[in-house]
């Protein structure tokens, strides 16, 4: 996983709540085992119709947002089924934050396990970044470390974000790599461990 501390980037807004993790990657894109390649598939549905041809009216294929790497949504952002396709899919298109009001429990964790800063932020503070960014010139900059969200206007705002992801995030660490730090004491514990027996092989006494 990537480490990052601090980010600054174009905002897309999403005005919806409610968005779960198959409007977010539907199930038929679900068969690839890589977890890169999703990013063309991120809100498939509301970009392309059955046939594949690409909708009109879905703000994230006009051209001014294109390079967005900010997300903002409204409340409870990936409900719904517990996929981790659905952060490998944001991830891949391009957005390292987002922010919203509240997270479905298991979207958050996985999120912060692929190195996405997940946000925290007051419903009208969130309402407030999503009207200044729908010119497609806002910005924002996120410092993991000061635990602060400044904007294009100078304002800063302070966030809360568990420390036990934080840390992860600011040494790219995932799982693995969080078990592997503890290696020396995994062969210690090993070590003091019985040796296992190994079973004699069989002579024909026993038939």
């Amino acid at each position: 996983m990537e480490a990052i501390s601090e980010h600054r980037g174009k905002v897309f807004p999403l005005e919806r709540s409610n968005v779960d993790t198959d409007q977010i990657i539907p199930k038929q894109f679900l068969k690839r085992v890589e977890r890169t390649g999703f990013g063309q598939f991120v809100f498939h549905n509301w970009r392309f119709d059955e046939d594949g041809n690409r909708r009109d009216g879905f703000e994230l294929d006009e051209a001014k947002f294109e390079g967005a790497s900010v997300l903002l949504a409204g409340e409870n952002f990936g409900c719904g089924s517990s996929r981790e396709h659905a952060p490998w899919a944001l991830l891949d298109y391009g957005f390292r934050v987002i922010i919203a009001p509240s997270y479905a429990d298991i979207f958050y964790n996985n999120a912060f396990k692929n190195g996405i800063i997940l946000i925290k932020a007051d419903e009208d503070k969130v309402w407030d970044w999503m009207q200044k960014s729908e010119d497609g010139t806002y910005n924002i900059h996120v410092d993991l470390k000061q635990q602060k969200i400044t904007d294009d206007d100078g304002i800063a705002v302070p966030f809360d974000i568990p420390g036990y992801h934080k840390e992860k995030l600011l040494n790219g660490w995932d799982d693995i790599a969080l078990t592997l730090l503890l290696d020396e004491k995994i062969k210690e514990y090993e070590g003091k461990q019985p040796k296992a027996v190994t079973p004699l092989a069989n002579d024909g006494i026993f038939k």
